[in-house]
């Protein structure tokens, strides 16, 4: 399969190039302005996929989504279309109606984010609801029926009109004083204002449009569907037979923000009887329930620790005849992100993250033999259709295209999109390889070497150590857009990437080393990879190196200047804790901290002080660049402050890139390229010559 798309990626830039003399370095501007391609859907019948393309506007400080379409149905698939229904205002969220040719999805282009309805042969689309909020989401049901949407409201109030005249109410206030009896007061970027995102159900009229009164099925269930802030609609179904809702939630109460216990409940359509908790037994985690084919057998995804929100993610199938569970594949160590129902309800497929790579699996449902479908590469999303699956797949010098490929034994996938072939014409990616060490307690610890553009063997290079967030996370092989190494090898910078432990991929007991231990086994394994990396590529020059994290790796950039700073030229810390105990108080997720720690910051034999930068600040000497939003709040801006109070009063070169706007992450298009030319003009200051 990689080679397929590097042999198509190869024709067309070779084309578009005409000579390597003409390539140029991939840019900060090169990345943001890309079209993203995802969210694949294939039509019922198996001849069409539509998927999003979202296609930024640089001037404007923003993006929106289009809609496309390719036709399978010939011996090779036609050329990807964009399709009218996008005319009038970006989409989301498009899904095929039972019919196989209606398209349903969401736009604000009537003013409010609505669900409106196209067709793939006819012009324009319709609004199909006209509801007072904003929907968050929907799914249709099996025999299209019927349309299951999620709104904010405020869950005691028995109408939709109460939320609005409770609203106004607000508006109309001369204070500004608001009173909060329960944590969760902000979560991630938003203030909490008392809505929860809620499900209701709307019949479809003999017209095709839906009634005009809504069926509250979560009526005074104090949680949200979808969860806040990621949540998606795979929190949420109807049963086979459209009389059921299914959905994960989390009672909130007042421990919302130290619980990790999402159940999966059952409510009637009809919104007549009262909810049904299918996995209260369970105190983690459950959700993502999908009916199989024939209705017969759920299948979900289940963590089995309180608690703990990097935890594997089993897939349980549930017998609704026998009403029996049991774990799919127990023996596999890796973490189901995403799972789906083969036509012959025979195997599962889900994408997991493997080695550095997130591939695509097909599991069978009755052995549990798992067998992966893709290779090298990141796998971003997939939808399975009557005769194959398509999915989503970039890398790192890639960014995503879809492909499709056949259920037959040894079937090869097809790429079927090229998108941002235009925009990067001409550009030149740095290569890129795969590593190994013997890091902590002699374990096998991964990482990845990205070579700096233009690479001469002859020459060296300055380094870029990037250090990933999570910690629960990996910079594995996959185009990232807000941490691409690219950007860097297109600036001259050779890229060091360690996957230390805890990070996530490489089994569960892997992750579970770094909680409790942020402050040594992890820097362990930094440690060992970089003396590996520097000799292992003559081509580093460790003099002129540079280390750079976020969130996590923003907390251990702060560790290593008080622990560790004698490499580096500079560092760069983005959204970083910079003191642990204080972190316990201040962010929003409770659970985070409390499991990473091993308590409350008040409890004795946590690590709070153990692995705290704070207090390590009397060996700060290596000058750092501190990057933090303004909306932050999962590690809040104070943390951001202390860390550059820290640094100005010791006397220590340093700089705040303060984004009032932003939240954890940079996400507008031009404050993005604004980060990447103060990062790199940092870089560019203390390891090369001037």
């Amino acid at each position: 399969m990689k080679l397929i798309s590097r042999l198509l990626a190869a024709s067309v830039m070779a084309l578009a190039i005409g000579s390597a003399a003409e390539a140029r370095p991939f840019t900060a501007k090169d990345m943001v302005t890309l079209d993203r391609v995802g969210d694949p859907r294939v039509s019922p019948d198996g001849r069409y996929v539509i998927y999003a393309r979202r296609v930024a506007d640089y001037d404007a400080n923003k993006a929106k989504t289009e809609l496309w379409l390719i036709d399978l149905s010939g011996k090779t698939p036609a050329a990807p279309r964009l399709l009218d229904v996008s005319a009038g205002g970006g989409v989301s969220s498009a899904r095929w109606g039972a019919d196989g040719h209606s398209i349903y999805f969401l736009s604000s282009r009537g003013g409010s984010m609505q669900v409106w309805r196209g067709d793939v042969g006819v012009a324009g689309a319709g609004q199909v609801t006209k509801l007072p909020f904003d929907v968050g989401g929907f799914q249709t049901s099996r025999d299209g029926r019927k349309l299951l949407v999620t709104m904010a409201v405020f869950p005691d109030c028995p109408t939709l009109q109460c939320t609005t005249d409770r609203m106004a109410a607000r508006t109309a206030k001369k204070t500004t004083g608001v009173v909060h009896d329960r944590l969760f007061i902000r979560h991630w970027d938003e203030w909490a204002d008392g809505t929860r995102n809620q499900l209701f159900v709307l019949t479809f009229d003999e017209k095709g449009v839906t009634a005009d009164s809504p069926v509250a099925v979560m009526h005074g269930f104090d949680g949200d569907t979808p969860s806040k802030p990621f949540g998606d609609e795979t929190e949420f179904t109807f049963s086979p037979d459209g009389k059921e809702v299914v959905f994960s939630a989390r009672l909130a109460g007042k421990t919302e923000a130290w619980s990790t216990n999402f159940d999966i409940y059952g409510a009637p359509a009809d919104g007549s009887g009262q909810l049904t908790n299918y996995s209260e037994a369970n105190k983690a985690w459950d959700t993502g329930a999908v009916y199989s084919p024939d209705g017969r057998f759920i299948a979900y995804r289940s963590m089995k620790r309180p608690g703990f929100e990097a935890d594997r993610w089993q897939i349980g199938i549930h017998d609704e005849t026998t009403g029996k569970d049991r774990e799919l594949a127990p023996d596999w160590d890796r973490s189901a992100d995403a799972i789906a129902w083969a036509p012959d309800g025979r195997t599962i497929y889900a994408t997991a993250q493997d080695v550095g790579q997130t591939r695509l699996f097909a599991i069978d449902v009755k052995t549990g033999k798992v067998t992966p479908l893709t290779g090298a590469g990141h796998v971003s999303g997939f939808d399975v259709g009557p005769k194959g699956i398509v999915y989503a797949q970039d890398d790192l010098d890639s960014p995503a295209q879809l492909f499709s490929i056949g259920f037959k034994r040894g079937a090869r996938p097809v790429q079927l999109t090229n998108a941002n072939a235009d925009k990067l014409a001409g550009v030149e990616f740095g290569g890129y390889e795969q590593f190994s060490f013997p890091g902590w307690n002699g374990e096998t610890v991964h990482g990845y070497l990205v070579k700096p553009v233009g690479f001469d063997p002859s020459k060296t290079y300055p380094v870029a150590f990037l250090i990933h967030g999570g910690p629960q996370g990996s910079f594995g092989n996959l185009f990232h857009y807000r941490w691409n190494a690219q950007t860097y090898a297109g600036a001259g910078y050779a890229v060091v990437m360690i996957d230390f432990h805890g990070s996530t991929g490489y089994g569960q007991a892997f992750t579970d080393a770094i909680s409790q231990h942020w402050g040594d086994r992890p820097l362990e394994d930094l440690q060992k990879g970089w003396d590996h990396a520097l000799k292992s590529y003559s081509f580093l020059d460790g003099d002129r190196a540079c280390a750079l994290g976020g969130s996590y790796g923003g907390y251990m950039v702060n560790w290593i200047a008080g622990n560790w700073n004698a490499p580096w030229k500079c560092l760069v810390n983005h959204d970083g804790i910079f003191d642990a105990r204080f972190m316990g108080y201040s962010t929003e997720e409770l659970w985070f901290s409390e499991w990473e720690n091993g308590g409350t910051p008040w409890t004795a034999g946590t690590t709070y002080s153990t692995f705290n930068p704070a207090d390590h600040v009397g060996n700060w000497t290596t000058p750092m660049l501190v990057v933090h939003g303004g909306r932050d709040y999962r590690v809040p801006l104070e943390e951001g402050i202390a860390t550059f109070t820290a640094l100005q009063r010791r006397g220590v070169e340093s700089k705040l890139l303060y984004f009032p706007e932003e939240n954890h992450w940079v996400l507008k298009p031009q404050n993005s390229v604004q980060w990447h030319d103060e990062v790199l003009g940092w870089l560019d200051a203390h390891t090369k010559p001037q």
